[in-house]
């Protein structure tokens, strides 16, 4: 790499890091080639992306930015996952990392908030933005379909006595 590319490389990171909300850094050794494409295929349609970059640049990228605290975890092979919905790029990682023992996750960091590995853990636990907004629409319609249910309910119910009591007389 000359000095313009590694120059290009801090500036795409510097943005990555100024604009995205969750970064997840992870050890990748002893992944093969294939592993490494099936996370990048993983993360991808979880909405996030896996870069692999020198770690001395993404310390140069990380500082004066939200993140700055996770670059202590950059040493050794190490990637890192990121993606604007706050729990996609974690779910995804933990996700892989329960079949291939040789993703290791760090740690990461949401917004100014660094995350040890437990932290990471609990972040992909929670359910994602999209199935958030599922259940708050569910939870608005609910007293609407339960009010017509109760204004349905009385008519119901005369119909029933009315039907009874037509029975009583046929028999």
């Amino acid at each position: 790499m000359d000095r313009a590319e590694k120059k290009q490389c801090v500036t795409s990171l510097t943005d990555v890091f100024k604009t995205t909300s969750v970064v997840v850094v992870a050890h990748y050794s002893g992944l093969t080639v294939a592993q490494m494409q099936a996370l990048r295929k993983q993360m991808r349609a979880a909405g996030g992306t896996v870069q692999v970059a020198k770690n001395r640049l993404v310390k140069i990228a990380l500082q004066g930015t939200e993140v700055a605290p996770i670059s202590e975890l950059m040493r050794g092979p190490t990637l890192i996952a990121y993606s604007n919905d706050p729990v996609a790029a974690p779910k995804a990682a933990v996700a892989f990392a329960k079949n291939h023992e040789k993703l290791v996750i760090l740690g990461g960091a949401m917004g100014a908030t660094a995350l040890d590995v437990d932290a990471v853990r609990s972040l992909a636990t929670l359910p994602s933005l999209d199935e958030l907004r599922a259940k708050l629409a569910g939870l608005i319609q609910a007293p609407a379909a339960r009010l017509a249910r109760l204004t349905t309910a009385p008519a119901a119910k005369l119909a029933r006595v009315f039907a009874a009591y037509a029975g009583k007389g046929a028999a």
